[in-house]
């Protein structure tokens, strides 16, 4: 725990000596609309959370990014599977997974929103930068599988699923545990990104767009920090799951 420490304490003591020297350029005389203390931003950060309003706006969020992670997973690993076993999925398929991972995120965003509600963005949004990622890292551990495993497992007559379940699950786990904590951050990035262009109702993008908008500089900095937390808490989460699913997997 103390190991952590000085890193974080040496970067706010950096923002705390850029804030003051902010400050002495203006004179006292707006220093909050381009660099707020520190303790400006902990004290904004407090009256949001003693709200309801602040973790219903985490939580409408949390829900629509997880939404769109789920589905971008799932959808992933099914086109992973079908390009893997047939060559005529995989030339035709490839090409637009390809485009949708090299395409900018703000012109999937605004096309998105003319073709669906606001509140459906940010999901979509998370699903369609999620699902080249883990298509990506599966198509590789699919084909990386030792193919003389394959054939002892066919010469035994397994059955799909016990092959599956004893083959290519385990030569599969690095490449999950990739695509996993890989797709998690891109997805929650990505899903508060549309979240300030389209603007759904409770959202964290909506949020950090307002205080822009209104100039509220210690809220922005509150919220944004807020956003970063939460990204670096569900990668943590993630990974200790995965660890322990992990362990499990190889007993």
């Amino acid at each position: 725990m103390l190991y952590a420490l000085p890193a974080p304490a040496f970067w706010l003591g950096v923002w705390q000596l850029c804030a003051f020297l902010v400050d002495r350029r203006l004179e006292g005389k707006g220093n909050e609309l381009l660099l707020p203390y520190p303790l400006s931003v902990w004290n904004a950060l407090t009256v949001l959370a003693g709200t309801g309003e602040f973790w219903a706006t985490i939580f409408s969020s949390l829900g629509r990014i997880a939404i769109g992670l789920a589905c971008g997973l799932l959808l992933g690993a099914g086109l992973a599977v079908l390009t893997c076993a047939s060559p005529w999925a995989d030339r035709l398929l490839s090409p637009a997974i390809r485009v949708v991972r090299a395409a900018p995120v703000a012109s999937f965003i605004l096309l998105v929103l003319l073709w669906t509600g606001r509140n459906t963005v940010p999901a979509v949004i998370s699903a369609m930068m999620v699902l080249p990622v883990t298509w990506d890292n599966l198509s590789r551990g699919i084909q990386a599988v030792d193919r003389k495993l394959l054939e002892l497992a066919n010469c035994y007559r397994f059955s799909r699923r016990k092959t599956a379940a004893l083959i290519y699950l385990p030569a599969l786990r690095p490449y999950i545990l990739t695509a996993l904590t890989t797709a998690t951050g891109l997805a929650w990035k990505s899903g508060v990104a549309a979240e300030v262009l389209c603007l759904p109702e409770p959202s964290l993008g909506q949020r950090i767009y307002y205080t822009k908008y209104y100039l509220d500089i210690p809220e922005l900095f509150a919220w944004t920090a807020v956003t970063v937390a939460l990204s670096m808490v569900l990668e943590r989460l993630l990974r200790a799951c995965l660890t322990r699913w992990g362990r499990g997997w190889a007993a």
